[in-house]
């Protein structure tokens, strides 16, 4: 028999500024149930994660609530802690990038690099609030478009026209935080060379440890040539002060990924069994897995291995890439009610629904997944209840009237049983390369073979027959132990359904290697109902109130002065020349991907018939998976003047409406309109 594996596995930290959502809920739903089959295979798989805590947003909010960052990520850590615990996901530790561990690992890996000259450090001029005394980030930075004059627009883009810019091309630009007039300062920056590692990260990148696409999207990145990383901020900032540098901190992407080592260092000290160095040395024999989403690859495929190459470290043995969440089609919505918060999902319905929906959809791939409602609805109570749950109660009574509740020994279908074990191979091979979609397919095919033998020999029938009653234990038996392996199999997924059928089939935790064996001659508990349908209503109670949330947390502190709440003024007025000069035409969305270096831009190729233009668009919040957009039609102005951008020349401006934020939406014509056509 073989060693069991030593498997170190990390989800990405959740920031320690908001409520975890059903989006997040993917990423340790889908790593909580690989670790689980992994421990239910018999191997040594510790899961550690911990809340990211560092940042200038963090600092801000806590100051606003008046406690200190402290406090504020403390809160959080309880309310994560919680909304985890509650959906089943079991870490072996959660910790925080705000500890002890962290603080002494992200200084020595900084050290380290800085030693083996792999940091550099020049100039760079930013604004500054002279109130705050800090400098801004784009997004603390508030002014007046220099494009359609809307006020109170952010530093790098326009929400109510679309323009990006400059911060230094705000007009009247005043500081989110203070409202003071920012100046612009120079501030000595660190950086991280990255481009030290280019040879390095190309081969690994095409190691293996990474998928296709992810793999083909970094090469885009490598291709085009590596940049310095800027890894240090000014103070104030809430953060690790960078060793020798007073006044200057590291930026929270330097030491959040190092909050894996720092999470496991803490558990290390209290598990004898767990060696750090034995994990994160160069030589190590051990397999380190991150589970992350596609917006964030670039740390964790490019600067973390990088850092840990040049501080002396092993590298990931993989980094697993999901997509993002969409709900009924469509980005997740505030104002449908599908943005739904983690614990508003959990005060109306059973969190192993979630968990077997999301694992019924979770490929291999990084493609976006879609919570379906309806199908949700249908799905859990067609495959859980109709077909898992309804094996077991069916059978239950016969055994528990006809023979004391004692399992026969007599298999009344080995064929069956050999079709269960000898699927088992092909399960088990599903679930480690995280196709959980295939794996429950496989299972669900398995369970509706046990329901079709045990409607055709119908045992509610055999037993009104006189001297049936033996094949009706016989059939009834191996029924419940189908539904024991099938049990077996779904345990990764459904940890408290498994905890409840092992209590009415009176045996210790089922491990995977149960599937091999029946029980015979056992006497069974009572039987108990396993789980309940989803009633609809519930669904819709949830959505509810999550627009009700929304609701309450857009509501105005206090009305207009005259009694009515305030609107948005209308632009001031044009002729209709002005309005005729503008050409607007239909526009192909042929490629749409994020820009680096931009918190809120996109660059898109649009084709306008003749030609092609690139644009860059301010929409990124809205689509951050921007590969969606492309095929689609839009809208763009034609005519506008090109800009020079630091990111390039933008050719024109797309048309969308919306709020802002997630709430942006592009405009469409109306079908069978072509690229190039004149919008009149």
């Amino acid at each position: 028999m073989s060693e069991p594996r030593k498997i170190l596995v990390t989800s990405a930290l959740p920031y320690a500024n908001g409520s975890i959502h059903l989006g997040h809920m993917v990423e340790y739903i889908q790593t909580d149930m690989w670790v689980r089959f992994q421990k239910h295979r018999g191997n040594q798989c510790t899961y550690v994660c911990a809340d990211d805590a560092h940042g200038s947003a963090i600092m801000l909010r806590a100051e606003k609530e008046g406690i200190t960052p402290e406090q504020l990520i403390a809160n959080v850590q309880v309310e994560h802690s919680t909304d985890f615990a509650d959906f089943l996901v079991e870490f072996d530790n959660f910790h925080s990038t705000h500890s002890q561990e962290n603080r002494e690992l992200s200084s020595q890996i900084y050290l380290k690099l800085r030693d083996a000259g792999h940091i550099s450090q020049r100039s760079v001029t930013q604004y500054f609030d002279p109130d705050k005394q800090m400098f801004l980030a784009d997004r603390f930075i508030k002014g007046t478009c220099p494009k359609c004059a809307a006020e109170d627009q952010y530093g790098d883009n326009c929400e109510k026209c679309g323009a990006t810019y400059a911060p230094t091309e705000l007009k009247n630009p005043k500081s989110a935080i203070s409202g003071a007039t920012p100046v612009l300062r120079d501030s000595q920056h660190f950086f991280f060379k990255l481009p030290d590692f280019q040879d390095m990260l190309k081969a690994w990148t095409r190691s293996g440890t990474l998928q296709d696409a992810v793999a083909n999207k970094l090469a885009e990145w490598l291709d085009s040539g590596l940049q310095e990383w800027d890894i240090s901020r000014d103070a104030p900032y809430f953060g690790f002060e960078i060793p020798g540098e007073p006044g200057k901190y590291f930026y929270v992407w330097l030491d959040a990924p190092i909050g894996y080592m720092a999470s496991f260092k803490n558990l290390c000290a209290r598990r004898p069994e767990l060696d750090f160095d034995a994990y994160w040395s160069k030589d190590s024999t051990a397999e380190l897995y991150h589970f992350i989403g596609k917006d964030i690859i670039n740390f964790h495929a490019l600067f973390w291995p990088a850092m840990l190459e040049g501080a002396g470290y092993r590298k990931p043995t993989a980094v697993n890439v999901h997509g993002y969440l969409t709900v009924n089609g469509q980005k997740m919505s505030k104002s449908r009610g599908t943005f739904v918060k983690a614990r508003t999902y959990l005060d109306h319905l059973s969190p192993e629904y979630l968990r077997y929906y999301y694992a019924s959809k979770l490929g291999r791939g990084v493609d976006d997944m879609d919570l379906n409602l309806d199908d949700f609805v249908q799905k859990v109570n067609s495959d859980l209840v109709g077909k898992v749950v309804n094996i077991a109660s069916r059978c239950a009574g016969f055994i528990h009237k006809g023979n004391a509740g004692v399992l026969v020994a007599e298999n009344a279908a080995p064929e069956l049983t050999d079709a269960f074990l000898a699927a088992a191979p092909s399960i088990a091979e599903a679930y480690e390369a995280r196709d959980f979609a295939r794996a429950m397919r496989e299972i669900m095919a398995l369970a509706d073979r046990a329901n079709a033998f045990i409607a055709d020999k119908a045992p509610w029938a055999l037993a009104k027959q006189e001297g049936k009653q033996d094949e009706v234990q016989a059939v009834c038996a191996l029924g419940v132990n189908l539904f024991r392996q099938l049990v077996i199999f779904l345990k990764p997924v459904l940890p408290k359904l498994a905890a409840d059928a092992e209590a009415f089939l009176n045996v210790a935790p089922l491990t995977w290697d149960d599937h091999k064996t029946l029980l015979a001659n056992h006497t069974l508990n009572p039987f108990q109902a396993l789980m309940s349908r989803i009633d609809p209503v519930k669904v819709q109670a949830m959505v509810d109130a999550s627009r009700e949330d929304l609701e309450a947390s857009q509501a105005p502190a206090a009305p207009a002065g005259n009694g009515e709440l305030s609107k948005d003024p209308l632009s001031p007025e044009i002729e209709f020349d002005a309005f005729a000069a503008v050409d607007l035409r239909v526009a192909l969305i042929v490629k749409a991907e994020h820009v680096e270096g931009a918190d809120k831009l996109l660059r898109l190729t649009l084709d306008i018939g003749d030609q092609q233009r690139n644009v860059f668009s301010g929409i990124k919040s809205a689509y951050p998976n921007p590969a969606e957009l492309e095929g689609r039609l839009t809208m763009m102005i034609a005519n506008l003047k090109p800009r020079k951008m630091r990111f390039g020349m933008s050719e024109g401006m797309v048309m969308a409406a919306g709020p802002g934020g997630e709430e942006i939406y592009l405009l469409s014509p109306d079908s069978g309109a072509k690229p190039g056509q004149r919008i009149k």
